[in-house]
């Protein structure tokens, strides 16, 4: 059975802690050997001064009498006989039997030593350093101790260390709660934010902290995903309502014309009703397709290329047969990129709806605006009034007598149109011009080709 923390924050914690105490932990070992290597250093040297000159009194025949202390009692010092007697002492050290069993021999006269002897008439551990004073068997041996503190010796030092361990781990642990808990709270705001989203209200959007750090990112990413999803939401909903609406009637008028012939076969002229229903499931036809088109545009999964507007609009212009006078100024290589499905199906129906309503021309430009592409597509129509160039662009809009449903067309080919400019990052829009409609397509270059120098006819142009 794993038992890890479910929470982050308590895992970041739970490992920060750890490390934390792995690391304490080592500097308090390392400086309980420091401080134990010091204080003995320390305290051996104090000792050997001392026990050196004794040493040095005895050998010259000097020592009468006590053995003189001057170290004010810090230091123990004993002379002993080989048999173990007790020659002579200092006075703090006269009240102690012998301070240490060991003996050096001839070849190693001098040895230093920690020791912690079981006699409790001796102090619990003592640096000592024993000094043979000679070579001869005779020879007696002058002990110099020094008592170690107390920290040393009963674990007050470990323990002090131990608790500063423990003190600085749980200040790291706590440390690390609060500002892994101060990160992570954008990260539980969207969390609840997204729990509350659902697809009845999709118009919320999630918090997005400041900065440029992976939680920024991912609640910009959250927002975009947000974005997308209201966008099909949307689209899914327009496209149902759009059927629903625009369907209803032609499918009425279909079986009631269906029906009527069945009821009154001798009174109805077959053929024409059969001529008028294929009519009516032409339009159909034509509505769902548009309808279908104007759900997949910007939903992604089209393959992308390069493509040149002036040989598109060469194309299409080529493919079209038309009783009005149609020019053209199309400049060179202005490229895009984009569906070349899409952009064909843009410029056709700027096409149709410029035909359907102009008088006698139809002009089409392409030219190249600094970073970016334009295609122009002009009518000598009646032209388009001020308040009504945004409403053009919504499906099945109709403005007046000489822009209706009898005139053709399903009523979703602008909006067609500016769906598919929007989806490849450009836009669509009527322009002033004295006489007729004017739609302008801007799109931006293909970033993989360098910009040039500005080309094509200037923005103001006379009447073509």
């Amino acid at each position: 059975m794993r038992l890890r923390p479910r929470s982050i924050r308590a895992r970041d914690t739970l490992v920060a802690a750890v490390l934390a105490a792995m690391a304490f932990g080592l500097v308090a070992v390392g400086m309980d050997l420091v401080l134990r290597a010091s204080t003995e250093n320390r305290l051996l040297q104090e000792t050997q001064l001392a026990g050196r000159r004794i040493s040095a009194m005895v050998r010259d025949g000097t020592l009468v009498g006590q053995v003189p202390d001057e170290t004010g009692g810090r230091v123990l010092i004993q002379v002993v006989a080989p048999g173990g007697n007790v020659l002579g002492a200092t006075k703090a050290a006269a009240r102690y039997p012998r301070l240490s069993q060991t003996w050096p021999p001839p070849d190693q006269r001098v040895q230093d030593m920690v020791q912690c002897p079981g006699d409790p008439r001796l102090p619990r551990c003592m640096v000592v350093e024993a000094i043979r004073v000679d070579t001869s068997p005779e020879s007696v041996v002058v002990y110099a101790a020094r008592q170690l503190p107390g920290y040393l010796v009963n674990g007050l030092l470990e323990a002090g260390l131990a608790a500063a361990v423990l003190a600085l781990t749980a200040a790291a642990a706590w440390i690390t709660w609060r500002i892994v808990g101060r990160t992570l709270r954008p990260v539980e705001q969207i969390r609840l934010q997204l729990a509350e989203i659902s697809a009845t209200d999709l118009s919320r959007r999630v918090p997005q902290p400041p900065g440029q750090d992976e939680i920024a990112e991912l609640a910009r990413t959250a927002n975009g995903t947000l974005d997308r999803l209201e966008r099909a939401v949307t689209r899914q909903r327009q496209f149902a309502s759009d059927a629903s609406h625009e369907l209803r009637t032609p499918l009425a008028g279909l079986r009631a014309n269906l029906e009527d012939a069945a009821m009154h076969p001798d009174d109805t002229d077959m053929r024409q009703a059969i001529r008028s229903a294929l009519r009516d499931i032409d339009r159909l036809q034509t509505i769902v397709t548009d309808l279908l088109l104007l759900a997949r545009i910007g939903t992604g999964g089209a393959a992308q290329e390069t493509i040149d507007l002036a040989e598109l609009a060469a194309a299409e212009l080529a493919r079209r047969s038309s009783r009005l006078e149609v020019t053209s100024d199309l400049a060179p290589d202005v490229r895009v990129r984009g569906v070349r499905m899409q952009l064909e199906r843009l410029l056709g129906n700027l096409l149709d709806n410029a035909e359907r309503y102009a008088a006698s021309r139809v002009h089409v430009e392409v030219a190249r605006r600094g970073t970016t592409a334009l295609l122009r597509v002009t009518d000598d129509g009646s032209g388009i009034p001020d308040v009504d160039r945004e409403r053009i662009f919504e499906r099945f809009t109709r403005l007046d007598s000489a822009r209706s449903r009898g005139a053709g067309g399903t009523g979703l080919g602008l909006a067609i149109a500016r769906e598919i400019a929007q989806a490849h990052g450009g836009s669509l829009r009527v322009e002033d011009w004295p006489r007729g409609a004017r739609f302008a397509l801007r799109m931006p270059l293909d970033p993989g080709r360098p910009a040039e120098t500005e080309s094509g006819p200037p923005a103001e142009r006379g009447r073509p």
